[in-house]
């Protein structure tokens, strides 16, 4: 039985992690469903179905999204948020000093873990 995980608070299988992930990283590369659906040679249902967790691809198919995502196999199956929390707040850490030197940075990370915290 495949193990769920949360994403968005919401308890999800492989299938609905996959298409999260598929449609992050179309939206970060600025890609409409029609142009990589496009790319990988499928129709834009088929990927919408993928994104949303209906569907899952084939090994073809993932081989394209590498190729049209510009990207890895590593990175397309990724979890990092999974990370141990220790870890993640680790990482989070090293981030703020990071970015601790950049007033208008700062403030913006300021305002939304102030956001986070108004549940």
């Amino acid at each position: 039985m495949a193990k769920n995980h949360e994403v968005k608070g919401i308890n999800v299988g492989i299938k609905e992690e996959f298409g999260e992930k598929i449609k992050r990283m179309r939206q970060k590369r600025g890609l409409t469903q029609e142009q990589l659906a496009e790319a990988v040679d499928i129709s834009q249902r088929a990927l919408s179905a993928i994104e949303r967790g209906e569907n899952f691809v084939t090994s073809e198919t993932i081989d394209k999204l590498i190729k049209a995502l510009n990207t890895t196999s590593e990175e397309l199956f990724a979890l990092n948020h999974l990370k141990p929390k220790d870890e993640l707040i680790n990482e989070i850490n090293n981030n703020l000093l990071k970015i601790s030197k950049d007033q208008q940075k700062l403030e913006i990370v300021y305002n939304i873990t102030k956001s986070l915290l108004k549940e």
